[in-house]
C-alpha cells in the first residue's frame, strides 16, 4: 500500500511546533492527491488546516500507532522519522521511568539525574550470557554484547561513549568497565579487576570539574583498553588521554570550578601530611575562587580525597609519589596566588617578599630570584649579542599561567603513566576491549580552540559510525539475499578534508604558527582567502574575528581569539630551564628533553580511510594540533581494527531535574550524536523486519482457513501479504525474514485492529442475542408452569366428592393395618435372626481372645529366656573385645622394645663408623710421613751430583781448598745420613706401631662388629619367639572363644529342652482327678503297708546321713550336719521324706560347692600376688611369654572350673531321672506293695552308689587342684629365681617403669574382670538350680505321671551381627571397590537404595567391636576422603552427585542411629539397639560427614539450576502456552543482531516439568530421604520464580496482561507437577508467590483508587520498587489495552510509602535455602543384608 493511501481518517500525524517540536494532531477527513490542505485536529481540540502543495504534496509524518509506542528498539517502528523517535524517547523516559533505548546499534542513555536501582551485581549476572535483543537495553547489554563478540570471533572490541557534557558520559563508561571487572574475574592475587576500577576516582579528580552543564565533566578524552587473556578473564589495562584542557587551570567561568583534586586538597589543609604544604582555604585561592562556585552541592570533597588516596594506594603508588604529586598542585596554587605588580614603561615585577613566592620555590626547590626575575624579563638572542628585555605586566602574568598549565599538564601525564604502569600484570595479551570516554559535538556562544579540536574528534568518528552503520546494513541484505541498492547516506569527508588537508584550517594554523609575528587575525585573514570558496565554511556578517563551519550536526561560529597561543602551548626558555635544575627530582624529569624514539604499539596496523596529511617541518609537529591529529590518527585506526559499539548519552534539561523531558535539548543531541542519521539510513529502505515465525504468529489472525492449513508457514506468509498488500515493492521476502518499507507494519496492525474489531462486534452480537433467547425461554417455561397449576386446581375441584373421600380414607386405614401386620411379622424374624448372629459371634470373639491371651503368655516366656540369652551374649562380646584390648596393648609393649634395640643397633653402628674414620685418618698420616721420607731421599741425590759436579769443575790449583770442602762436605754428607738414618727409623717405629695399633683396633672392631650381629641375630630370634608365642596364645584366645561359644549353643539347648519338659508336664495336669480316684481305690492298701515303708524310709534315710557325713565331714562341723537332717521322728514314715532326703543331699553339694569357691578364690588370689611380681618383667622378651602363660594358666583354670561345673550340672539331669523313676516305683507300690519296696531298696542303692562316685570324683577333683597348686607353687620359685636372673642383665631398662607400671594396671582390670567373668558363670549356674528345684516342686505335685516322651529340640540356626569383617590391607580395595569405580547405574545398586553407605557401615561397626582405633580413623578418613575425591572429579554428574548425596546422608544417619545416643534410640527396634556402637565416639566424624554432605548438597543444586536455568525464560515466559493468545510484538535490530544465534531446541513448560520429574525420579531412584527431595524441590521452585521474576523485570516486551495469564497457567501446571508428585508439604509454591503476583498484577485492572489499593493489599510479596518497575514496564499488545498513567503509578508510590522492604528491583537468584538432614532411622535389617557378588567385595566375610 502507497504511503499517500495512509492518511485517511483517524490517523494522526506529527506537524512541526515552535516550543515543542513537533506536536501530534489527528486528521478529520481522508486526504487525495491533488488536495492542498490537510485538515487536522490538534490534541487541544483545535483545528488545523496544514497546507499542501498539490504538485509535490510534503505531507506531514504520520505517527505510529498506540501499540508500537515505548519500544525498545527505535528501528521496530513502523514510521522511522525524528518525531517517531522523539515521542518514544520521551514516553520511555517520561512515563515509564526507562533511560535506555536502542536505535539499531547505537544505545541511546538518557541521563535521569537520579540514583536508579538497576547496577547492581544481581544486574550484571541478570544480563551476563544473554542476548542483546533479549533483555531491555542497558549499558550491561552492550558490555555483554562486546564481551560475546570477543570471546565468539576472536577480535578485539570497542566502546564508544560520546555525548555533550553532563550527558553522562563519564558514569557510562565506568559501568561498563564495572561490568567486565566482574563477569571476568582474574582469578589472580593483583586482582587486576579492582585496579582497572581504582583509576577512575584518580582521573576524575585530576581531570573532571565542575562546568554549567555538569558537576562532574570530563575535561579530557580517554581510551581504556582493558586487557584480556585467552580464557578471557582481565589480565591489564592501558589509558590514553586527548587534550586536556590546561586553560581551566589558570581560568574558569562563572559558575564553574577547576579541577577536583584543588578543592579536594584544600579541604584537607588541617591534616598533619598537608601542613608543609601551607595550603589555604579554596576561597582563598585565585586559581580556585575564580569561578565564584568552591563546593558543589551533594559532594564532600573531604572524602573524595580519601577514596581519592585509598585508589592510589591500591595501585600501588605508595605515599612518596603521592606526596610529590601534592606538593606540584600545591605549589601550582601558590604560583597562581603569585602577585605580579606594574613597574611602569612596559614593565612589571615580582616583589622578593611574596610569601606564595617563596613557598612555590620552596615545594618545587628552585630559585625564587631567578623565578623573580624571568616572569618578568625575556631573553631575546640576536646575531652578535644576546638581548634581556623587560616584559609589562599582561605578558608576565600570561608566562606564569603558562608555566601553571604546563607544570599540571605534566602532571597529568606523569599520573596517567603510573596507572598504565600499574595496571600492566606480567602475561601475554589475547584481546582487548577499549572504552572510549570522548567529548561529544559541543557549540556555545564562544567557541575556541578547544570546541574546534572536539568539534573535528567528532566529525572523524562520525564518518567512521556512518561507513560501519552502511557496512552492516549492508550485510543484513546480503544475509537475506535482498536486492541491494545504493543507499545515500550524509559523508562528512569534506568538512574533515577542511580541517586536516593541505592548505586546510590546521595546515594554516600550523604555518602562521611559525612566524614569530604571527597573529590571530592574520591566520583569519589566509582562512578567508585560501578556504573562501569552500562551502562548508562562511564567514560571519557581523564579525571580523570569527569564521563558520558547516559540521554533520550544526554550524559552529569560531572566535579565532587565542588559536595561536593555544596551539603553539609556548612556555619561555628561561622558566623551562630554571625548573629543569629544580631539586626536586620529580619536577625536574618533567622538563628534560626527550630523545626522539620509534613508536611502537600493540595495535593492529590498518590501513585508514584517508591516507593522513604529513607535517611540513619538524617545527609543526611540536604544535598541539598537530599533537591531536596524530593522537586521533592513532585512535582511528584502532578504533577501525575492532568492532565498534555505541553508546550515545543524552542530557534531557539543562536545569539538571530527575526526570524532565525538554524535547528541543533532546532533538538537538539527537541531531548531533548520530541517531537521527541512522534512522534515515535505516528508513531509505526496509526499516521493518520480522521473522517468518513472528509474522505468523502476529497475523495468523489475517489468515484465511485455507491459507492457515498449509504446513509451510513460510508461504503461507508469503500468501498473505500478496494478497493483503498489492504493491510488491513495499516489501521482500528474504532467507529468513520478510522486510518492510516503512508504514507497512502500522498498515497490517491496523487491518489486525479491523478484525479484531469485527470479530468482537460478532461476539457481542451473538452473545446478547443468546442472553436475550435465555430470557425470554426462561419466561416462557415459567407461564406454562402457572398455567399448568391453575388448571389442575380447578379440575380437582370438579371432580372430587364425599363419597369419593370417604371411600379414599377407608382404604388408606386398611392399608395401614395390613402394612403394619406384615412389617411386625418381617421385624420378630430380622430380630431373631440377629440375635442369633450376634451369640456366634460373640463366642468366636470369646475364643479369639482366650486364645490371644496363651499366646501372649507364651511369648512372655519365650521372650524371658530371649532375653537372658542375650544378656550372655553382651558378656562374651565384652569379654571378646577385653581379649582384643590385651593383645593389641602388649603387642605395642613388643613393637617398643623392638624400636628401642633397634636404637641400640644404630648406636653401635655409628662407633663403627667413628672407628672407620679414626683408621682413615692413621692412613692418611703414615702417608704424609711416607712423603717426607721420599723428599729427603731425593735431597740426598742432589747432595750427590752437586758434589760430584764440583769434583769434575775443580781445578788443580785450589785442590787443597776443594779437599776441604770436600771434607767439610763429607762431613756435613754423613751428619745428614746419620740424621736421615735416625729419622728413617724414627718413622719406620712409628709405622709399625701406628699399624700394630691399627691392626688391634680393627681386631676391636671386628670383635665388637661379631658381637653386635651375635645380638642382633639374638633378638632377631627371641622376637621371632615372642611372635611365634603371641600368634600362639591368638590362636588359643580363639580356640577358647569357640569352645565357649558351643558350650553356650549346648547350654541353649538344655534350656529348650527344660522347656519342652515344662510343655510336657502341664499336659500332664490333665490326668490328676483319674490319679485321685485311683488313689482313694487304694488308700486301705497303703495303710497297711505304711509300717513297711516306715522301716524302709528309715534305713534309706540312715544311708543318706551316712552318705552327707562322708561328703562333709572334712568340711562342715557335727552342727551343721545335724542341721541338714530331719528333727521330725514321728513323720519318718512319710514318704514325702524321701524328697526330703533330696534335698539334703543337694545341700550338702551346694555346700562343697561353696568350699570348692572359696579354695578356688584363695587359688586366685595366690595367682593374683604372682601376676604382681611378674609385671616389673613385662617389657622383657621372656616377661610377655611368662605373662602369657600365666594369662593360658589362669584360662585352664577357668576352662577346669567351667568343665567341673558342667560336669556338675550334668548331674542335675540324672538326679531328675531318678525323681522320675523314684515316681514310677510309687505307682507300682500302690498296686503291687511288696514289689514297689523291693525296687525303691535297688533305687536306693543305685543313688548311693552315684553319690559314692560324685564323691570319688570331688576327691580326685580336689585332689587335682592341690596337685595344680603345687606346680604353680614350683613356677612361681623358677620365675623368682629367672627374675633375679634377669635383674642383673636388664638394669639399663628401668626408664621403663612407668610403662610397666600401666601394664600392671591393665593385668589387674583383666584379672578383676576374670574374677567377675567365674562370678556371672557362677550366678549361671544357680540360675540353672533354681529352674531345677521349681521343676521337682512341680514333679512333687504330680502323683502320678507317664514317661515323657524323649524329643531332640530343632537345632537353632546361627545368627550374622550385621558387622562385615576385613584385613587391614584391603582397605584400600574396599574404597576402590565401594566408592571409587562404583557406578550409579548399576542394578544392584539401585535395587537396595544405600547400600554402599550400609556396607560401610557394617565395616565401620566391626572395627569398632574390634576396638581398633587406628583401624576406624583410617576407614572413616579414607571414606570421607574418596567420597570428596569422587565429587570433586565428577563436579557436573548428577546422577552421581545424587547418588553419593543419598548415601552421605544414609551413611550420616546409620551413625547417628546406631551411636547409642538416647534421642537415636526411641524407633530402634531391639535388635538394632543391639548392633549399637560400644567403644567409640564418631560424634567428630559424624559434623565432616555432615559438612561433606551439605557440599554436595549444594554441588548438586547447582547442576540442576545449571540444567534447568535455559528453560526457564523460554519455558515460563517465552513459550506461549496459552493457544490463540499470542503477545508477539514487532522486533527492532537487536533481536536480529549478529550475535544471535537460534537455538535448535525450543523450551516450554513441557520441558521443565520434565526435567524436574527428572531430578526428581533420580533422586528417589537412589533412595534419597522424602525431606531432602522436597528441600531440593523447594530451592529448584525458588529458582524458577526469581529467574523468570528477574526476566521480567528487564523485559518491558513480557509486562503484558496477555503475558500474565500465560505465567500464572505455567505456574499451575507446576503445582498440578507437584500434586503429582506429592511434594505439596515442600511449601515449594510459597517460593512462587513474587511471581504469581506480578502475574496478577499484570492482569488487573490499573486505572482507579481502588485498583491502587487492591494492589498494595494484594502484591506483598513485590516490594515497593518491583511493583512500580512492572506499573511503569506494562506495556499494551493490542489497542483493546490500556496504557498504565503515571497518576496511577504515582498513587500507588504513595499507598506503598509507608511499607518497609528491600528496595532491591532483583531477588537474589543465587539464594540458598539453609538446608537440613533430618534425622530418619532406617528400617533396614543389618544381618539381613549381603554383599553382592557384583560389587567385587569378595574379601568382605559377614561375622
Amino acid at each position: 500500500m502507497a504511503l499517500l493511501e495512509l492518511y485517511t481518517e483517524y490517523n494522526r500525524v506529527w506537524i512541526p511546533d515552535a516550543g515543542h517540536v513537533w506536536r501530534s494532531a489527528e486528521i478529520l477527513k481522508d486526504f487525495h492527491l491533488g488536495d492542498n490542505v490537510l485538515d487536522l485536529l490538534l490534541e487541544d481540540g483545535t483545528e488545523n488546516h496544514y497546507p499542501v502543495d498539490p504538485a509535490k504534496p510534503q505531507l506531514p509524518p504520520l505517527r505510529n500507532p498506540d501499540i508500537l509506542v515505548g519500544e525498545n528498539d527505535l528501528t521496530a517502528l513502523s514510521y522511522l522519522h525524528e518525531p517517531a523517535v522523539l515521542h518514544n524517547l520521551k514516553v520511555r523516559f517520561v512515563e515509564s521511568k526507562i533511560i535506555y533505548t536502542y536505535c539499531g546499534i547505537i544505545l541511546v542513555a538518557v541521563n535521569p539525574y537520579k540514583q536508579l536501582h538497576i547496577y547492581g551485581d544481581a544486574i550484571i549476572h541478570a544480563y551476563s550470557g544473554q542476548n542483546m535483543g533479549d533483555m531491555d537495553p542497558h549499558i550491561f547489554a552492550v558490555a555483554e554484547e562486546a564481551y560475546k563478540q570477543m570471546a565468539r570471533n576472536h577480535k578485539n572490541q570497542s566502546i564508544i561513549v560520546s555525548g555533550e557534557s553532563g550527558a553522562g558520559k563519564t558514569v557510562s563508561a565506568r559501568y561498563a568497565m564495572r561490568y567486565f571487572a566482574v563477569v571476568s574475574k582474574s582469578g589472580s592475587q593483583t586482582r587486576v579487576e579492582d585496579k582497572v576500577l581504582a583509576s577512575n576516582p584518580i582521573t576524575e579528580a585530576i581531570g573532571n570539574a565542575k562546568t554549567t552543564r555538569n558537576d562532574n565533566s570530563s575535561r579530557f578524552g580517554k581510551y581504556t583498553e582493558i586487557g584480556f587473556d585467552k580464557r578471557y578473564r582481565i589480565i591489564g589495562a592501558n589509558m590514553r588521554t586527548y587534550l586536556l584542557e590546561k586553560s581551566r587551570v589558570v581560568f574558569q567561568a562563572d559558575n564553574e570550578r577547576n579541577y577536583h583534586i584543588f578543592y579536594q586538597m584544600c579541604s584537607c589543609a588541617h591534616l598533619p601530611e598537608f601542613k608543609n604544604l601551607k595550603l589555604l582555604s579554596a576561597e582563598e585561592f585565585a586559581y580556585t575562587c575564580m569561578g565564584g562556585e568552591i563546593t558543589i552541592e551533594g559532594v564532600n570533597d573531604g572524602k573524595d580525597m580519601e577514596e581519592t588516596r585509598r585508589t592510589f594506594s591500591l595501585l600501588g603508588l605508595m605515599e612518596d609519589f603521592q606526596s610529590d604529586v601534592f606538593k606540584v598542585l600545591a605549589a601550582v596554587l601558590h604560583l597562581g596566588n603569585l602577585e605580579i605588580k606594574n613597574s611602569g614603561d612596559g614593565k612589571s615585577s615580582v616583589p622578593p617578599s611574596d610569601p606564595h613566592l617563596a613557598v612555590f620555590c620552596e615545594l618545587l626547590g628552585v630559585s625564587a630570584e631567578c623565578l623573580a626575575r624571568w616572569l618578568c624579563h625575556r631573553r631575546i638572542v640576536l646575531v652578535a649579542e644576546t638581548v634581556v628585555k623587560p616584559v609589562p605586566r599582561e605578558r608576565a602574568v600570561n608566562a606564569r599561567d603558562a608555566l601553571a598549565k604546563q607544570i599540571y599538564a605534566h602532571l597529568f601525564d606523569c599520573i596517567i603513566n603510573k596507572i598504565n604502569t600499574a595496571l600492566q600484570v606480567p602475561g601475554k595479551q589475547h584481546a582487548f576491549i577499549g572504552v572510549l570516554d570522548i567529548y561529544g559535538f559541543e557549540t556555545f556562544d564562544t567557541n575556541s580552540f578547544e570546541q574546534f579540536c572536539i568539534n573535528y574528534a567528532n566529525e572523524k568518528l562520525q564518518q567512521q559510525f556512518n561507513l560501519h552503520v552502511f557496512k552492516l546494513e549492508q550485510e543484513e541484505y546480503m544475509k537475506e539475499d535482498i536486492p541491494w541498492t545504493l543507499i545515500d547516506f550524509y559523508d562528512n569527508q569534506p568538512v574533515i578534508d577542511l580541517i586536516e588537508a593541505k592548505m586546510g584550517i590546521l595546515d594554516l594554523l600550523d604555518e602562521e604558527c611559525l612566524f614569530p609575528q604571527g597573529t590571530d587575525r592574520s591566520w583569519l585573514q589566509k582562512l578567508f582567502k585560501y578556504l573562501d570558496a569552500n562551502p562548508l565554511f562562511e564567514k560571519p556578517r557581523l564579525s571580523n574575528e570569527a569564521f563558520v563551519i558547516q559540521h554533520f550536526a550544526d554550524k559552529v561560529e569560531y572566535q579565532c581569539r587565542g588559536f595561536l597561543e593555544k596551539n603553539r602551548d609556548t612556555l619561555y626558555e628561561e622558566l623551562v630551564d630554571i625548573l629543569r635544575v629544580s631539586e626536586f627530582p620529580f619536577v625536574a624529569n618533567f622538563f628534560q628533553e626527550e630523545k626522539q624514539k620509534p613508536v611502537t604499539t600493540k595495535v593492529v596496523k590498518v590501513r585508514p580511510a584517508r591516507p593522513g596529511v604529513k607535517p611540513a617541518n619538524k617545527q609543526q609537529r611540536a604544535s598541539v594540533g598537530d599533537k591531536f591529529c596524530s593522537s586521533l590518527s592513532l585512535l582511528m585506526e584502532t578504533l577501525n581494527a575492532t568492532t565498534p559499539h555505541y553508546v550515545r548519552c543524552i542530557k534531557p534539561n539543562d536545569e539538571k531535574l530527575p526526570f524532565e523531558y525538554d524535547s528541543r535539548r533532546v532533538v538537538q543531541q539527537l541531531r548531533a550524536c548520530g541517531v537521527l542519521e541512522t534512522i534515515r539510513i535505516s528508513a531509505q529502505s526496509y526499516p521493518s523486519r520480522w521473522t517468518y515465525i513472528e509474522f505468523y504468529s502476529r497475523y495468523s489472525i489475517l489468515m484465511s482457513h485455507q491459507e492457515g492449513d498449509l504446513s509451510d508457514k513460510k508461504q503461507t506468509c508469503k500468501n498473505v501479504l500478496q494478497r493483503l498488500i498489492q504493491d510488491s515493492n513495499q516489501y521482500k521476502f528474504g532467507r529468513t525474514k520478510i522486510f518492510f518499507r516503512a508504514g507497512q507494519v502500522a498498515y497490517l496492525e491496523k487491518l489486525r485492529l479491523d478484525r479484531l474489531r469485527g470479530a468482537c462486534v460478532t461476539l457481542q452480537k451473538h452473545v446478547r442475542g443468546w442472553s436475550k433467547r435465555r430470557k425470554f425461554l426462561r419466561m416462557r417455561e415459567a407461564a406454562i408452569i402457572l398455567q399448568q397449576y391453575i388448571r389442575g386446581t380447578k379440575t380437582i375441584r370438579k371432580t372430587v366428592t364425599a363419597a369419593a373421600l370417604k371411600q379414599g380414607w377407608a382404604a388408606l386405614v386398611i392399608q395401614r393395618c395390613w402394612r403394619g401386620y406384615r412389617m411386625r411379622q418381617i421385624f420378630n424374624l430380622v430380630r431373631v435372626a440377629t440375635v442369633t448372629i450376634q451369640s456366634f459371634t460373640r463366642g468366636r470373639i470369646a475364643r479369639k481372645l482366650y486364645k490371644k491371651m496363651v499366646e501372649e503368655q507364651k511369648a512372655l516366656i519365650l521372650q524371658k529366656y530371649a532375653r537372658a540369652w542375650l544378656a550372655r551374649r553382651r558378656f562374651q562380646t565384652m569379654r571378646r573385645l577385653v581379649i582384643n584390648v590385651q593383645l593389641s596393648f602388649r603387642v605395642q609393649q613388643l613393637r617398643k622394645k623392638i624400636e628401642e634395640q633397634n636404637k641400640e643397633n644404630r648406636g653401635l653402628m655409628e662407633r663403627l663408623s667413628s672407628l672407620a674414620n679414626s683408621h682413615s685418618h692413621t692412613v692418611d698420616r703414615l702417608q704424609g710421613l711416607e712423603a717426607q721420607l721420599e723428599k729427603s731421599t731425593n735431597q740426598k741425590v742432589s747432595l750427590e751430583a752437586r758434589e760430584k759436579k764440583v769434583k769434575e769443575d775443580a781445578s788443580q790449583q785450589i785442590t787443597t781448598q776443594l779437599q776441604k770442602e770436600i771434607d767439610a762436605l763429607k762431613l756435613e754428607k754423613q751428619n745428614l745420613e746419620k740424621k736421615f738414618d735416625a729419622s728413617s727409623k724414627e718413622a719406620k717405629e712409628s709405622f709399625d706401631h701406628m699399624k700394630t695399633n691399627l691392626q688391634e683396633e680393627k681386631e676391636h672392631e671386628a670383635r665388637f662388629r661379631k658381637i653386635a650381629e651375635n645380638n642382633i641375630e639374638i633378638q632377631r630370634i627371641d622376637n621371632e619367639k615372642e611372635v611365634e608365642t603371641l600368634k600362639e596364645g591368638i590362636k588359643r584366645l580363639k580356640e577358647e572363644r569357640v569352645s565357649l561359644q558351643r558350650k553356650i549353643e549346648e547350654g541353649d539347648q538344655v534350656n529348650a529342652e527344660l522347656q519342652e519338659q515344662v510343655i510336657q508336664l502341664t499336659k500332664h495336669v490333665k490326668i490328676i482327678p483319674e490319679l485321685r480316684k485311683d488313689l482313694n481305690n487304694l488308700q486301705n492298701q497303703r495303710n497297711n503297708m505304711d509300717r513297711k515303708m516306715r522301716e524302709q524310709s528309715e534305713h534309706a534315710r540312715a544311708k543318706m546321713n551316712d552318705i552327707t557325713r562322708q561328703l562333709l565331714g572334712g568340711v562342715v562341723e557335727e552342727s551343721g550336719l545335724l542341721g541338714l537332717t530331719p528333727d521330725d521322728s514321728e513323720k519318718n514314715c512319710e514318704v514325702e521324706d524321701l524328697l526330703a532326703a533330696f534335698d539334703g543331699l543337694q545341700k550338702a553339694t551346694r555346700i562343697l560347692e561353696n568350699h570348692q569357691r572359696e579354695q578356688k578364690e584363695g587359688y586366685e588370689t595366690q595367682v593374683e600376688g604372682f601376676k604382681l611380681k611378674v609385671d616389673h618383667l613385662e617389657n622383657e622378651n621372656s616377661k610377655l611369654q611368662n605373662l602369657f602363660q600365666e594369662k593360658s594358666n589362669v584360662n585352664e583354670n577357668i576352662r577346669q572350673e567351667v568343665s567341673r561345673l558342667s560336669s556338675e550340672n550334668s548331674i542335675i539331669p540324672e538326679l531328675k531321672v531318678q525323681a522320675l523313676e523314684l515316681q514310677r516305683q510309687k505307682q507300682d507300690l500302690e498296686a503291687h506293695v511288696e514289689e514297689q519296696s523291693r525296687e525303691l531298696t535297688d533305687k536306693t542303692e543305685e543313688i548311693t552308689n552315684v553319690l559314692q562316685k560324685k564323691i570319688q570324683e570331688e576327691s580326685s577333683q580336689r585332689r587335682h587342684f592341690e596337685e595344680k597348686s603345687e606346680e604353680l607353687e614350683e613356677l612361681k620359685r623358677e620365675l623368682e629365681g629367672r627374675v633375679e636372673e634377669l635383674g642383673d642383665e636388664n638394669d639399663h631398662l628401668k626408664r621403663q617403669l612407668q610403662m610397666e607400671s600401666e601394664a600392671k594396671s591393665k593385668l589387674r582390670q583383666e584379672t578383676s574382670q576374670l574374677t567377675a567373668d567365674n562370678m556371672d558363670f557362677e550366678e549361671q549356674l544357680d540360675q540353672k538350680d533354681r529352674l531345677i528345684k521349681k521343676l521337682q516342686k512341680q514333679m512333687k505335685s504330680l502323683e502320678t505321671s507317664q514317661r515323657a516322651k524323649q524329643t531332640s529340640a530343632p537345632a537353632i540356626p546361627k545368627d550374622f551381627l550385621g558387622m562385615l569383617e576385613y584385613k587391614r590391607e584391603d582397605e584400600s580395595r574396599l574404597i576402590q571397590n565401594i566408592i571409587l569405580d562404583l557406578k550409579p547405574k548399576g542394578v544392584v545398586v539401585n535395587m537396595i537404595p544405600g547400600l554402599p553407605a550400609y556396607i560401610l557401615f557394617m565395616c565401620v561397626r566391626h572395627t569398632d567391636y574390634l576396638n581398633d582405633e587406628v583401624k576406624l580413623k583410617t576407614l572413616m578418613n579414607g571414606v570421607i576422603g574418596a567420597v570428596k575425591k569422587v565429587i570433586m572429579s565428577h563436579l557436573k554428574d548428577f546422577e552421581l552427585l545424587s547418588f553419593w548425596l543419598s548415601n552421605t546422608y544414609q551413611l550420616l544417619n546409620c551413625l547417628k542411629q546406631y551411636s547409642g545416643e538416647e534421642e537415636f534410640l526411641k524407633q530402634n527396634t531391639p535388635r538394632q539397639n543391639k548392633h549399637c556402637l560400644l567403644n567409640f565416639d564418631l560424634s567428630e566424624h559424624r559434623q565432616i560427614l555432615s559438612d561433606l554432605a551439605i557440599q554436595i548438597y549444594h554441588q548438586f543444586i547447582s547442576i540442576m539450576e545449571k540444567t534447568l536455568s535455559p528453560a526457564i525464560v523460554p519455558g515460563m515466559l517465552e513459550h506461549e502456552s496459552l493457544q490463540g493468545i499470542s503477545s508477539m510484538k514487532p522486533t527492532g535490530f537487536r533481536k536480529r543482531s549478529n550475535s544471535i544465534y537460534e537455538d535448535s531446541e525450543t523450551h516450554t513448560i513441557s520441558s521443565i516439568v520434565q526435567q524436574l520429574s527428572v531430578f526428581q525420579s533420580t533422586m528417589s531412584q537412589h533412595g534419597m530421604e522424602q525431606r531432602l527431595i522436597k528441600q531440593a524441590v523447594k530451592q529448584m521452585f525458588y529458582q524458577v520464580g526469581a529467574t523468570t521474576l528477574n526476566s521480567i523485570m528487564l523485559r518491558k516486551d513480557m509486562c503484558s496482561c496477555r503475558k500474565g495469564m500465560q505465567i500464572r497457567c505455567n505456574i499451575s501446571y507446576l503445582e498440578e507437577w507437584l500434586k503429582e508428585k506429592e511434594l505439596q508439604s515442600s511449601n515449594a509454591m510459597d517460593t512462587l508467590r513474587p511471581l504469581s503476583q506480578a502475574a496478577w498484577l499484570l492482569q488487573v485492572n490499573k486505572s482507579t483508587d481502588e485498583d491502587a489499593k487492591e494492589i498494595t493489599g494484594t502484591c506483598t510479596e513485590l516490594n515497593p520498587v518491583q511493583i512500580v518497575k512492572i506499573l511503569n514496564s506494562y506495556t499494551p499488545i493490542d489497542d483493546f489495552e490500556k496504557r498504565v498513567t503515571s497518576s496511577f503509578v504515582r498513587k500507588v508510590q504513595s499507598l506503598l510509602q509507608d511499607r518497609d522492604g528491600s528496595t532491591q528491583l532483583m531477588l537474589d537468584s543465587d539464594y540458598r535455602f539453609q538446608v537440613t538432614f533430618p534425622f530418619c532411622p532406617s528400617a533396614q535389617a543389618l544381618e539381613l543384608l549381603q554383599v553382592p557378588s557384583s560389587l567385587h567385595l569378595g574379601f568382605l566375610s559377614r561375622i
